[in-house]
């Protein structure tokens, strides 16, 4: 046991000094890159889906029983297509109660309007007012006929009474005196009730015309109100038909069915959604860019998509919006982040070109390189070579003599692959790529 030991310990000092040796003497092997003059982008990459600017919802436009739906998710519709519609027959008789109601308002009216009637009745009132007037004339010509007859008979039965004193005429004619001159009397009071009576008569029969005329007058305040009423039966009937173009239920744009809500025949509720419909051809990308990052981003900026939903070929973009606003979102290792929502629009070339290739639709995920600057003649390293230092500022092991040089550089654009190197670095310069924390400044290095 104890030769097994003393042999393992052996074998550690001979690598070790074999180890030291190598180093001192061919150096450590590295990996390096060469400065260079070219182009670099500086971009932010991120997660993105795919999304429409507005999505066109189908909704019941007054409560009633709703047809079957025949469509189904992702049918294609074209605009103006009925894509759902209120059940026919029920149209049909609000379509029919309605223009009935407006019909026999209108008969009411021309009804109203006839005074055929009414001005035979004003008519026949004014002749029978003028045939009492002369009623009421000759009863009065014959009160005062009949006065004077009575005066007459009171002479006679006075003189007679003077003759029969004087026994100048017999008793029977003294009697048909006596006799008359009572019927006198009577016949005049009889004059006198008929002459009241007609009096009475007339007096209501001179209200006759004014009856018929304040008739035929609220014969026209009838009207104007039948007027009122059709008026507002002509609204209900604008209102069937109203309601029976928006039982129609047509389709806003040319698009697809992104929902279907509702399918079988069923009554439901004004505002109800039945379908969701939206324009592929318009769909875009939501990228929600943290807040440090968002910073540098500006409308119009250019965009590379690309992702497995997008295929092995990327498609170009372009930033449209900017909200104005950001939001907290807890990533997956529950860091709370502050993101703001950018919205870029994809080329209408590559929607086309992923619509028929990758079938692409929304609620996609792609990722999004947002390009916010660019310098096409910088010099350039990997970024891989590029770390920071104890006083936190960036530098680089440059390889000058087969040694590792320590040098501070300052940096301009950068991206996950390069970055722009404005001062430390010329042009051909060799750099270390992702050096080894244990290489030292002066180390020597080699390549392998």
């Amino acid at each position: 046991m104890k030769t097994v030991l003393t042999i393992v310990v052996v074998l550690a000092v001979l690598l070790a000094v074999a180890g030291a040796y190598w180093f001192l003497t061919d150096g450590v092997v590295v990996q390096s890159d060469r400065a260079e003059v070219g182009e670099i982008r500086e971009f932010v990459d991120e997660q993105a889906k795919t999304r429409l600017p507005r999505t066109h919802l189908v909704t019941m436009p007054y409560s009633g029983r709703v047809s079957e739906i025949a469509l189904d998710v992702g049918s294609r519709v074209e605009k103006d297509a009925v894509v759902a519609q209120i059940v026919p027959k029920d149209l049909d008789l609000d379509l029919k109660v309605a223009q009935a109601r407006v019909d026999e308002l209108q008969a009411s009216i021309e009804e109203s309007l006839d005074l055929s009637l009414e001005q035979t009745s004003l008519e026949q009132s004014l002749s029978y007012v003028e045939s009492m007037g002369k009623t009421v004339e000759a009863a009065s010509t014959r009160v005062e006929a009949g006065k004077k007859r009575l005066d007459f008979a009171e002479y006679s039965l006075a003189r007679a009474e003077k003759l029969r004193r004087d026994e100048l005429i017999s008793e029977e004619k003294y009697d048909d005196t006596k006799l008359q001159h009572i019927e006198r009397g009577f016949d005049f009071q009889q004059d006198n009730l008929v002459h009241s009576a007609l009096k009475s008569i007339q007096t209501a029969t001179d209200l006759l015309p004014t009856l018929v005329r304040q008739y035929i007058a609220r014969k026209s305040l009838q009207t104007a109100v039948l007027r009122q009423q059709k008026a507002a039966a002509e609204a209900q009937l604008e209102q069937a038909k109203n309601n029976a173009e928006r039982g129609e239920m047509r389709s806003p744009v040319d698009g697809v069915v992104l929902e279907r809500h509702a399918r079988d025949e069923r009554y439901l509720s004004a505002g109800t959604v039945l379908l969701e419909i939206g324009a592929l051809e318009e769909l875009e990308v939501e990228a929600e860019i943290l807040s440090q990052d968002v910073v540098n981003v500006r409308e119009g900026n250019e965009v590379e998509l690309y992702g497995p939903a997008i295929g092995p070929q990327s498609a170009t973009g372009t930033v449209k919006q900017i909200y104005p606003a950001g939001f907290t979102k807890v990533s997956s290792l529950g860091v709370e982040q502050q993101r703001v929502s950018v919205i870029i629009g994809i080329d209408a070339q590559d929607i086309e070109r992923l619509r028929n290739e990758q079938q692409i639709g929304v609620g996609y995920r792609v990722r999004a390189k947002i390009f916010t600057a660019k310098k096409e003649k910088a010099l350039v390293i990997p970024r891989g070579a590029l770390f920071r230092g104890a006083a936190n500022d960036w530098q680089v092991f440059a390889v000058r003599g087969g040694r590792a040089k320590l040098e501070k550089v300052q940096v301009g654009l950068m991206n996950d692959e390069r970055v722009e190197i404005t001062k430390g670095l010329e042009a051909g310069d060799e750099v270390v790529l992702a050096p080894e924390t244990s290489l030292t400044d002066g180390a020597r290095v080699r390549k392998p």
